[in-house]
């Protein structure tokens, strides 16, 4: 098993990672933009700097709310409103707060709801805890983003085929940047809000999904229009009673196939955006569906619930697995690009977990073929690095992890104080899974990764790791290496593996590995 101790020490305080080249990182000062210009190799990116504007939209939704509805506004607008905000729930509250001119039963009537929903959610939420936090709460539970609730980024997606990507606001606004490109659009509904993630469809060039508190928000933003306030009139809304918050979204790789989760509701909803019509897939146990992950070849569908169990699901007759009895609800999954290695972190423990698949579904019993046990790959508990400034704390428990479309590196943010040092390997799926120590990643002094994603499309032999940052900034690390698969010889010789150990076998040597 992996460990962190083979790691070499992170950079310098005042030091940033600026690229992979001759299989290391490569780090320099925060202030030299010269050489962080030089590393990029000519590659540009648009620069996201929101820090000041984020700080602006400093005003809660109590203090929002307060600012807009008064009391003097009438019944209909109020309960439309409370509908929008809280569902039934918030409708059933507005009634039993409202002094209805003769007809005050209706008030009375509506507490009398309000005690009995509370008490059925009392004992509900003793099974599943989660339920008895209120929509902001449990997006920030359940969201991606290390601090969705004060970070001035909330969600971040690229497109898979093109260098453009969306990032969620603060502010509940949504922009999209394109390299090479001024224009950034800026898409804002009055439905958008408590946005959890943006997915970009596969094989379209302008289709963005949005999940937000009550709906999911499908935007068609016009690659060619010189628009930076795409109208309403661009926005589809996918809704379904029960189903929301919206935390996690996921298209299928051909991109015809959109499919919601949420927290509250069992129910998977599977989209069928030009009709806007769902089915729900359902299936008992879980409390909810927290996270998705649809592998690269289409074949398979991750699903994590905010327990500990997660399900993983054969896209073409829709079975599915259960895992059971993890040591905390899955936080973090990734796929292998052919969606063989499945690999993912729990909440409460500092380890990765490997699950291998089959490749094809088993026709006589519809099995999908995963393995019954998962397999401890990394260990990642915390140690202490020496460099120049000292001991450094390095590792914990994972916030998120990132494969990029190779499989040849896999990212891992740590949740907690740890959060400012980011963990890349190299790995190897084919002919059998392998991971070794590649470098740590740092950003500017006093920021802490939030999120981190691998662009799909990148043009250059190698990948791009994007990391967004607590400060407001989004870093783009060109990661340039060889595929291992256009570097191997063979010959019979001892195979060295991650903890030192020489095993017979044939050796494999990776120049750009």
């Amino acid at each position: 098993m992996c460990s962190l101790l083979l790691f070499q020490p992170p950079p310098p305080d005042g030091y940033v990672t600026v690229c992979e080249a001759n299989s290391e990182l490569i780090a320099c000062r925060a202030d030299d933009t010269m050489s962080q210009q030089r590393y990029m190799q000519g590659l540009t990116y648009p620069e996201v700097s929101l820090t000041g504007e984020a700080l602006r939209t400093s005003l809660s939704q109590e203090h929002a709310k307060s600012a807009f509805i008064e009391h003097r506004t009438s019944l209909r607008k109020r309960l439309l409103y409370a509908w929008h905000e809280h569902g039934l729930s918030g409708v059933v509250a507005e009634l039993g707060s409202s002094r209805l001119e003769g007809s005050p039963w209706i008030s009375s009537v509506a507490c009398g709801v309000m005690a009995v929903i509370r008490w059925a959610n009392s004992l509900h939420g003793s099974l599943f805890p989660h339920l008895s936090l209120s929509n902001e709460d449990m997006i920030a539970e359940f969201s991606s983003s290390s601090d969705w609730r004060h970070g001035p980024i909330r969600a971040f997606s690229w497109h898979p085929h093109t260098a453009k990507f969306a990032l969620a606001l603060r502010d509940d606004s949504v922009r999209v940047y394109t390299t090479g490109v001024g224009i950034v659009p800026t898409l804002k509904h009055k439905l958008q809000k408590g946005v959890a993630d943006l997915a970009w469809q596969p094989l379209s060039a302008s289709v963005l999904a949005v999940a937000c508190q009550t709906c999911v928000l499908i935007w068609h933003v016009d690659p060619l229009s010189m628009a930076t306030r795409p109208s309403t009139s661009s926005v589809q809304v996918l809704s379904h009673p029960g189903h929301g918050p919206v935390i996690s979204l996921a298209w299928c790789p051909q991109g015809g196939v959109l499919v919601s989760a949420s927290p509250v509701d069992t129910a998977m909803m599977i989209w069928d955006v030009a009709m806007e019509t769902a089915i729900p897939l359902r299936r008992v146990g879980g409390g909810g569906v927290s996270m998705l992950r649809w592998s690269a070849d289409g074949s398979k569908l991750f699903s994590g619930t905010p327990s500990t169990v997660f399900r993983v699901w054969e896209t073409q007759t829709w079975s599915c697995e259960k895992w059971t009895k993890l040591t905390g609800r899955c936080q973090a999954a990734c796929w292998s690009p052919d969606g063989t290695v499945l690999l993912f972190a729990t909440k409460e423990e500092p380890v990765i977990y490997l699950l291998k698949f089959t490749s094809t579904l088993d026709e006589t019993d519809h099995s999908i073929g995963g393995s019954k046990v998962a397999v401890n790959s990394v260990d990642l508990s915390v140690v202490e690095l020496e460099n120049e400034d000292g001991p450094q704390r390095f590792g914990g428990c994972v916030q998120t992890m990132a494969w990029d479309p190779s499989g040849e590196r896999l990212a891992v943010q740590f949740k907690g104080e740890n959060s400012d040092l980011i963990a890349l390997f190299r790995t190897r799926v084919s002919p059998v899974f392998e991971i070794m120590p590649c470098g740590i990643v740092r950003g500017e002094e006093g920021a802490e990764a939030q999120m981190i994603a691998f662009q799909p499309s990148f043009e250059q032999q190698g990948a791009l790791l994007s990391v967004v940052w607590s400060t407001g900034q989004v870093s783009f690390i060109p990661l340039f290496f060889l595929p291992s698969s256009a570097v191997i010889t063979d010959r019979p010789m001892a195979v060295r593996t991650s903890n030192g150990q020489m095993e017979n076998g044939f050796l494999h040597t990776h120049p750009g590995w």
